[in-house]
């Protein structure tokens, strides 16, 4: 199978607003939990930016996740 960077960076994003949603969680508050500006979470779920690894790992420990569980999403 053949995704392109644009769809799976996209395809994560929505999965983390989903994560983010499901915990009642907020964009200020996920950024509060991850000492990161609101609009950076907001720039990751919209796809707008690429982010690092050592961000994906402080939103994992912020919705209490492991940070694999982040790409467990259908790439379809």
């Amino acid at each position: 199978m053949n995704i392109s960077e644009e769809t799976f960076i996209t395809k994560l994003g929505i999965h983390i607003r989903e994560l983010r949603e499901k915990k009642g969680l907020s964009q200020q508050e996920l950024a509060d939990y991850c000492n990161i500006p609101q609009n950076q979470i907001g720039r990751i779920e919209r796809a707008e930016i690429n982010t690092t690894v050592k961000t994906l790992v402080k939103i994992a420990n912020a919705l209490d996740i492991e940070p694999k569980e982040l790409f467990d999403f259908s790439i379809k």
